[in-house]
């Protein structure tokens, strides 16, 4: 089995918008999109979303598995928060990776290089 991928907000919005490189928009299509729980409420509760945009993150969302809040990813964010002050989403989000050993695809590495066995990948740097 191939390497597995939790996709960020910021690149999932990248990859609808038809904004990531060649490289990274292939590796997102031939993959199961999966997402936290933050990222279907950031993508879903988007303000500035027009109703076309909202159809297809709606139909992103309804396609992708959806990781919930457990409690192996409520308590690793705990412990990530605490040790790196990150924001409480970014801590959600890098949790739910290291308990489902995912690679979190985001164009905002720095937000999560502070995280301890979290493994990024950057969509921009795949060129």
């Amino acid at each position: 089995m191939g390497k597995e991928y939790l996709i960020d907000t910021n690149a999932v919005i990248d990859y609808l918008d038809n904004k990531l490189p060649n490289k990274a928009a292939e590796l997102i299509d031939g993959i199961e999109a999966k997402v936290s729980v933050i990222t279907r409420m950031e993508l879903l509760a988007w303000p500035g979303a027009s109703k076309k945009q909202t159809l297809i993150l709606n139909e992103f969302v309804d396609a992708a598995e959806v990781f919930n809040l457990e409690e192996q990813v409520i308590l690793k964010a705990i412990e990530i928060r605490k040790a790196t002050k990150t924001k409480l989403p970014d801590a959600i989000i890098a949790a739910t990776a290291l308990v489902h050993k995912l690679t979190l695809i985001t164009r905002n590495t720095k937000d999560f290089e502070k995280v301890s066995g979290l493994e990024l990948m950057d969509p921009y740097g795949l060129e």
